[in-house]
């Protein structure tokens, strides 16, 4: 199996399911559902875990990052999938479970540090925690202390910067000084004009998991895809593609120029402690056990810090 081959960008770390990674599964209750919980009740309990799941650099075939997700680790029901928190969240909820996520990714970036890696990590930010928590002096008092950090990237969907473009370049603009980009999230499921897109500064538009899927076979899907990714390049950001799935997708963004990836193919989310594992796992596996040697500089800070 060459570098090259699609089927092998994710092989350091392979597909682990839930009870590999010696996490207990959620089931279903007796009616099929699954069981709802409020964000206040997880965070009062400590049931809140922060996952990570990997990104990969497309051209140079090796990790590039990884996005944090919050799980909710239920002591009856294990872990629960993301659609477990109840939606009829508060605002204060949001914000206290986006605070939470944020501080918690600052401080396991050093432990994957630790682990030889300097990874660029992620984590989704709705519009209104955005507005309403002091981010910056957060991430300056808590941010790591190296010289290596590559800054943090925050994700939001694209209907919500829509929402308010003008105060969103404006909040985007302070947070570059403290090392955070942004990220425009699910591009091609909101309504933004290339002219909103055009004045916010942001790092990565990451393409909504519904048009990558099936590009490689898909028409439409496929000329989305591309457009998503020229319209990045023409903006001087990097392309992202979300839940990829098959390797013909994903051998279809790569021909497309896409810059990074992620999805079940590469890797699923997974609990801090793995993923730490698999990491520890790649930088100790025999460089003459691989097909070809890692690409140089496998180990710099992915994406784009704008």
């Amino acid at each position: 199996m060459s570098d090259s081959d699609p089927k092998n960008l994710g092989s350091g770390f392979g597909r682990i399911d839930d009870h590999a990674a010696g996490t207990q599964t959620a089931t279903a209750d007796s009616a099929g559902a699954m069981p709802r919980i409020a964000v206040t009740e997880a965070l009062r309990n400590n049931w809140i875990e922060i996952w990570y799941q990997p990104k990969i650099d497309l051209k140079r075939k090796c990790l590039a990052g990884a996005e944090a997700l919050a799980r909710i680790h239920h002591p009856q029901f294990g872990v629960l999938p993301p659609g477990s928190f109840r939606p009829d969240v508060d605002e204060e909820g949001i914000a206290e479970l986006t605070q939470q996520a944020l501080l918690a990714t600052l401080c396991d970036w050093t432990m994957f540090e630790e682990a030889g890696f300097n990874l660029q990590l992620a984590i989704n930010v709705p519009v209104s925690a955005l507005f309403k928590l002091p981010i910056p002096r957060l991430v300056a008092e808590y941010r790591p202390k190296s010289e290596r950090w590559p800054g943090l990237i925050l994700e939001v969907t694209e209907d919500q910067i829509a929402r308010d473009a003008t105060l969103a370049k404006e909040i985007a603009a302070q947070f570059r000084v403290s090392g955070i980009s942004i990220a425009v999230d699910e591009f091609g499921a909101g309504y933004s004009s290339f002219a909103s897109l055009r004045d916010l500064p942001f790092a990565e538009l990451k393409i909504d998991r519904r048009f990558v899927l099936h590009c490689a076979t898909d028409a439409a899907n496929a000329a989305i895809c591309q457009t998503a990714v020229d319209l990045a390049h023409r903006f001087g950001s990097a392309a992202v593609a979300e839940g990829v799935e098959n390797a013909a997708d994903l051998q279809a963004l790569m021909v497309m120029g896409c810059d990074f990836g992620q999805g079940v193919l590469i890797a699923p989310p997974m609990p801090k402690e793995r993923f730490v594992e698999l990491l520890r796992q790649r930088m100790s596996k025999p460089r003459s056990a691989a097909a070809k040697p890692a690409p140089a500089g496998s180990q710099k800070p992915a994406g784009r810090v704008a």
